[in-house]
């Protein structure tokens, strides 16, 4: 499964935010969830609009976020 069939990024949607396709379920919001310990079968009882595919789309975005990070070193004063 590719995340870009199910995650979007639209200026009239949610400030540009990345959300779940045909929802303003934003991509930020699925992740804090599962950072804070909810299963995803919690989250679809809280959003019944997405799927468990969804979630793992979100989770596949926020890996590809990642990996294409760059960190760039500052020099700390002092």
């Amino acid at each position: 499964m590719k995340f870009t069939d199910r995650i979007e990024i639209n200026p009239y949607v949610m400030h540009s935010k990345p959300v779940i396709k045909g929802t303003r379920v934003p991509v930020s919001l699925v992740l804090g969830y599962l950072a804070g310990g909810m299963t995803i079968e919690e989250i679809l009882a809280e959003h019944p609009t997405i799927t468990r595919e969804d979630v793992l789309a979100c989770l596949a975005y926020a890996s590809q976020v990642v990996a294409e990070e760059e960190v760039l070193e500052l020099a700390l004063a002092g």
